[in-house]
C-alpha cells in the first residue's frame, strides 16, 4: 500500500508539473489609444507576432474625448496618438513621459520641419505621425467654390446639404478665420462673434459628425463638408466629382504625434512600437490606409505621383503660409467649451 501511495503521489506530481510547463507564457500587453481609422491594422498584428505581445487598441473621435479618457485613468495607456494642442496641455499637466530616443532610432527619418514645434519645443515628449490641414470637401457639380472662402459653409443655397464637424476647435476655427481672427483667440468678444456665426449656421447644417462625412460625400448625399485633408484625399479617390478647398482666409495646420502617457506600465515596449511605426515600410502602408501627409523623409520619396499632385495631400506652400497651429488655450479652454455647449443646445 505504501508503495502504491508513493506511486500515486509521483504520478500526480508529474501531471501537475506537465500542466504548469504547458501553460502559455503570459504575453506583454501594450495599451494604445488612437483616432479611429488612423492606422493600418495589419501593422498591429505584425508587431504582435514579431514581438510576441498583445496590443489592446482603443479609439476616440476628438482630442477632447481622448483627454477625458486619458485623464479618467480607466485604462493604463502606454501609447497615445493625438493632436499637438492636446499634447501641449497634457505635457503642462505632467501627464506625458519624456522619451528615450535610444529606443527610437527611426526618429532620424522625421523631417526637421516638423520638429521643435511649439507643443514640444525641445523634442522631448513626442514623435510626429502625420500632418495636414482643415478645409472644405465639396461636390464640383453642385457647389460654386469660386469664392474660395469659409463663407461657403454659410451659403443658404446649400441648406441641409452641409456637414460640420462635431469638434469644438475645428468648428470654431472655420468661424474665427471667416471673421479674420486667430483660431487661438481667447478674446471673449471674438469668441462670441464666432458663436453667433455658428448659431446662425445651424439651420443649414445636415449633421455634426466627426467620422463618416467622406462616405456621405462620396454617395453625394451632401454638397459640402468641413473635413481634415486626409479625409478629402480618400473621398476624392472614390468620387471624381469631389474637390477640396483650403479657404483664402487661412486655416489650421496640425501635427498629430505619438507620445507616452504617465500611465504607461511598459515604456520600452511603447518606444519599440513607435520605432516600428516610424519605419519607411510601416509609414508607406499607413499612408495607403489613411491618406494623410507624411512627416517621413524617405517614405515621401516613394509616394505615388498622383497623390503628390493632390493639393490636399501635398499642401501648397502659399496655403501653408496662411495657416496657424492650434495651441492649448490653458485655463481659457472653458471659453470654447461653454460656447460650444450653447451652440449645440440651440
Amino acid at each position: 500500500m505504501k508503495n502504491k501511495l508513493i506511486l500515486i503521489i509521483c504520478i500526480i506530481a508529474l501531471i501537475l508539473t506537465a500542466g504548469c510547463s504547458s501553460k502559455t507564457e503570459e504575453k506583454e500587453v501594450l495599451n494604445v489609444l488612437n483616432y479611429d481609422i488612423y492606422m493600418d491594422k495589419t501593422l498591429i498584428s505584425e508587431f504582435e507576432k514579431e514581438n510576441n505581445v498583445t496590443i489592446k487598441y482603443d479609439t476616440y473621435s476628438t482630442p477632447e474625448e481622448m483627454y477625458i479618457k486619458a485623464k479618467a485613468g480607466a485604462s493604463d495607456y502606454d501609447l497615445i496618438i493625438s493632436s499637438e494642442y492636446m499634447i501641449e496641455r497634457m505635457i503642462s499637466e505632467g501627464m506625458v513621459n519624456k522619451l528615450n530616443f535610444d529606443n527610437i532610432p527611426n526618429y532620424q527619418f522625421i523631417d526637421e520641419e516638423f520638429k521643435n514645434q511649439p507643443y514640444d519645443p525641445n523634442n522631448e515628449y513626442a514623435v510626429p505621425y502625420f500632418w495636414g490641414t482643415l478645409g472644405i470637401l465639396y461636390n464640383k457639380t453642385t457647389v460654386d467654390a469660386s469664392s474660395d472662402s469659409w463663407s461657403m459653409l454659410w451659403d443658404e443655397k446649400y441648406s441641409q446639404r452641409i456637414i460640420m464637424m462635431d469638434s469644438q476647435r475645428d468648428a470654431f476655427a472655420a468661424a474665427l478665420k471667416l471673421l479674420g481672427y486667430s483660431l487661438n483667440t481667447v478674446d471673449e468678444k471674438e469668441l462670441d462673434e464666432a458663436k453667433a456665426l455658428l448659431i446662425k449656421q445651424r439651420p443649414l447644417v445636415m449633421a455634426y459628425i466627426t467620422d463618416g462625412a467622406p462616405d456621405i460625400m462620396i454617395n453625394e448625399e451632401a454638397d459640402m463638408a468641413l473635413v481634415w485633408s486626409g479625409e478629402a484625399v480618400s473621398a476624392m479617390s472614390e468620387n471624381e466629382n469631389l474637390d477640396f478647398v483650403i479657404p483664402k482666409e487661412g486655416s489650421n495646420i496640425w501635427i498629430d504625434a505619438m507620445f507616452i502617457p504617465s500611465t504607461t506600465k511598459n515604456q520600452p515596449l511603447a518606444e519599440e512600437f513607435i520605432n516600428f511605426l516610424c519605419s519607411k515600410e510601416a509609414t508607406l502602408r499607413n499612408i495607403d490606409e489613411v491618406w494623410y501627409s507624411t512627416v517621413h523623409t524617405e517614405a515621401i520619396k516613394e509616394v505615388d505621383e498622383e497623390l503628390l499632385n493632390n493639393s490636399a495631400f501635398n499642401i501648397p506652400s502659399e496655403d501653408i503660409k496662411k495657416m496657424e497651429m492650434f495651441r492649448d488655450p490653458k485655463e481659457f479652454i472653458d471659453l470654447y467649451t461653454s460656447r460650444w455647449t450653447e451652440i449645440m443646445a440651440e
